[in-house]
């Protein structure tokens, strides 16, 4: 006879809450529709001027002046691995606030990552900002997306369209994007 012990840690299929809304903002990189929470979207730019970085891999594009402050601008479709982004005429940067992710599994010691990074998102274009809710997040499937299924945070539908749904922080770890500048080696 076996004894049944109550889960402390009930896992992500367990809903005792109602579901609660998101807005995301639809967006497209690398030939990707994808959507980030509208609540880590400190505004939309066209694309400017931006200073170029030496001895950068092709995801960093440089850094932009925002009122005073120096912010990386990172090539999405570049960072998903899908190529450089060629600039048109509806390419925007999205300047997203990504919680400190050190990728080190949360290591406190590192004080270095410790801050929320905000950064400016290339993207080859901005659609618009549609409301779901939590039920309608599923999970990423293990095969069958062009994004590194670690990059998402779930998948959700609009207008009639799998959208995956960027996890900010893992695309944008510091840890993770300081070691890729630290590790290139220009041409």
């Amino acid at each position: 006879m076996s004894t049944a012990h109550p889960c402390p840690h009930p896992g992500p299929a367990v809903q005792d809450a109602a579901p609660s809304a998101l807005s995301l903002l639809r967006m497209a990189a690398g030939g990707e529709v994808l959507a980030v929470p509208i609540d880590a979207v400190r505004e939309i730019l066209e694309v400017g001027r931006l200073t170029a970085l030496p001895r950068t891999p092709t995801f960093v594009r440089g850094v932009m002046n925002l009122r005073g402050a120096v912010v990386p601008v990172i090539d999405l479709s570049a960072r998903l691995g899908h190529g450089e982004a060629q600039v048109g005429r509806r390419s925007c940067i999205v300047v997203v606030e990504a919680a400190a992710h050190d990728g080190l599994d949360g290591d406190p010691s590192n004080e270095l990552f410790g801050t929320d990074l905000v950064v400016g998102l290339l993207v080859d274009a901005v659609y618009e900002v549609f409301d779901t809710d939590s039920t309608q997040v599923e999970p990423v499937p293990a095969l069958g997306t062009r994004v590194r299924p670690d990059y998402l945070g779930g998948m959700t539908r609009a207008r009639g369209e799998v959208i995956g749904l960027l996890a900010l922080d893992r695309v944008l770890a510091q840890a993770d994007l300081a070691s890729a500048i630290a590790g290139h080696t220009p041409h």
